[in-house]
């Protein structure tokens, strides 16, 4: 089959040989190359003055229902029959390394045989070292134990082989997808020693909620997982055709790049390189080399450790401007040959783990990939501590004020929601919006800050546990009800509306909610301020836009 129109190599093969081409999709340009996407009104099936088979048309159907029609009524014509081909990636399911698991087979007279399926399973042997043998075997050749005796269905010592009765086993191990691609299945009923899980307990589980990984996992883990549960959904041992109900792929942490500009000359003295400044380097003929991020501070370079990171740069000389070494910098995936990877295990000595969790997640959505910049992780550590100290200072039992209730339930249904949507960064920034408004309002209401570290758990678990401590909370903050919020405490008592005169906002003018365009009118024109700017004039109309905008227009 060849759709020139809608693919692109049938469209150059069209092309070469002058061969008709002629769109399938309604407003498909093809004038130039395929039109490719998926998606559209189909025309042309069949083409006008031309009869399909039985009067069969997709004209004016969708690209998704123009196949399912198709898939149907070749189907119902006997003309075929539908079909799912799955593509897995990696043909090779032996690994020459200890830990996976071994294969279950023996061979005798170079042939594979198995194991009876009663014996299994075949667990791996102790060894001396996880390495290849001195001839090149892998690990399990170092196993003492590790031959089948046919005689007694048991693993014996590789001493008793006699290729009669006892036979050597399989050295070779599965991969990591054999056993990962399954697993999740085991936790529905981890100590069953019968079956891979119970039927009962497969039913009341079915299948896993919600998948969290990489988009490389789309062609490696999660194919895998999809193809083995689909056999085993297809054979009787589980009750869901799929294994995974949603899934999430989070966006790739790029790093942050930094460079210094090596000064291309042909007269250098005794091997000394000359660095030149980014802000001087068009002045010269450089070459850009990646620096170690971790010697360089807000893009300004640590020269002696510059020195001392290589040996061939401990003689260097440099260009500065204003007595600093400025280096250039790029975003770019993080990568032992740019230099540019960041010890997880630094950031937490110099900012705690806690700094480094809720900074992750305020760099942006989950799925977006995000350039880490560690100048910038100050901002989360300043909160944390901001936060520590409203909930740690003094507190009170006092009942809260409305304002109080309504800055805490705004951050309950904000956070609550954005938890649900994996919109972790705009959780975070409602807590720095709540932080602020309780703090200016003096707030020491212990209910209120219990309830403030609740919600802070999951993104500070560390600081979150200490605070509920202090706060009188009963056993781990983890273990605590989370909080619903009260839509009562929600509801906008006042509002405030920016006041403009011809179009032009002059101030703002604090309302109560259910004023009426009447009240808001007489209010705005009581106000001293209005006066100002209506002085000599005459008003000739106002315009409210509710609990928005008071526009006077005037002449």
């Amino acid at each position: 089959m060849a759709v020139p129109a809608h693919d692109s190599r049938d469209y150059a093969f069209a092309k070469h040989f002058g061969l008709p081409i002629v769109p399938l999709i309604e407003g498909a340009d093809i004038s130039e190359e395929s039109f490719d996407a998926k998606e559209g009104t189909v025309m042309n099936s069949p083409m006008a003055g031309k009869e399909a088979l039985d009067g069969f048309s997709l004209n004016g159907l969708s690209v998704k229902e123009a196949i399912a029609a198709t898939k149907k009524f070749v189907t119902e014509k006997g003309l075929g029959r539908v079909k799912v081909n799955y593509r897995l990636r990696d043909a090779i399911f032996s690994r020459q390394r200890y830990w996976g698991e071994p294969f279950p087979v023996y061979y005798k007279d170079g042939m594979p045989y198995m194991i009876p399926k009663e014996c299994l399973p075949l667990e791996l042997p102790e060894i001396d070292e996880y390495k290849p043998t001195e001839t090149g075997e892998p690990p399990l050749g170092r196993a003492k134990k590790w031959a089948w005796d046919t005689k007694f269905d048991r693993v014996v010592d590789v001493s008793e082989i006699d290729n009669k009765s006892v036979f050597p086993l399989e050295l070779n191990t599965m991969p990591g997808f054999a056993g990962s691609s399954a697993y999740y299945l085991r936790y529905m009923d981890p100590k069953n020693n019968k079956a891979l899980t119970d039927k009962e307990k497969n039913e009341y589980w079915r299948n896993v909620d919600l998948y969290v990984g990489g988009s490389e996992h789309a062609t490696g883990h999660l194919i895998y997982s999809r193809f083995w549960n689909k056999f085993l959904y297809d054979s009787g041992y589980t009750c869901e055709d799929e294994p995974f109900q949603k899934l999430v792929n989070q966006g790739m942490i790029q790093g942050r790049s930094n460079f210094v500009y090596r000064v291309i000359t042909e007269d250098k003295k005794d091997g000394v390189e000359t660095f030149v400044s980014a802000g001087l380097k068009d002045q010269y003929e450089v070459t850009p080399i990646h620096v170690d991020v971790n010697i360089v501070q807000n893009d300004v370079l640590d020269i002696e450790a510059f020195k001392a990171w290589r040996p061939e740069y401990q003689n260097a000389q440099f260009i500065l401007e204003d007595g600093k070494y400025i280096c250039g910098w790029a975003i770019e995936k993080m990568s032992k040959s740019m230099y540019n990877v960041v010890n997880p295990d630094d950031i937490i000595e110099k900012y705690g783990a806690d700094t480094l969790r809720l900074f992750e997640m305020f760099l942006g959505p989950v799925e977006q990939s995000k350039p880490w910049d560690t100048n910038n992780i100050s901002g989360s550590f300043g909160f944390l501590n901001k936060f520590w100290n409203l909930l740690s200072g003094e507190t009170n039992d006092a009942a809260p004020t409305p304002e109080e209730l309504k800055s805490v339930h705004k951050l309950i249904k904000k956070v609550t929601q954005d938890i649900e949507q994996f919109s972790y960064n705009t959780a975070i920034s409602a807590f720095m919006i709540c932080r602020n408004e309780l703090s200016a309002l003096k707030c020491k209401n212990r209910e209120l800050f219990k309830t403030l570290t609740i919600l802070i758990a999951p993104f500070a678990p560390h600081i979150a546990e200490e605070l509920w401590s202090m706060l009188g909370g009963e056993g781990s903050v983890c273990d605590a009800q989370w909080p619903e919020w009260n839509e009562e405490y929600l509801v906008e008592s006042q509002v405030k509306m920016g006041v403009a005169f011809n179009g032009k906002t002059r101030f703002e003018i604090q309302l109560p909610a259910d004023a009426d365009n009447a009240a808001i009118e007489q209010t705005v024109r009581q106000d001293e301020r209005t006066a100002k700017y209506v002085e000599g004039k005459q008003i000739m109309k106002v315009i409210i836009v509710p609990k928005r905008m008071v526009n006077i227009v005037c002449k």
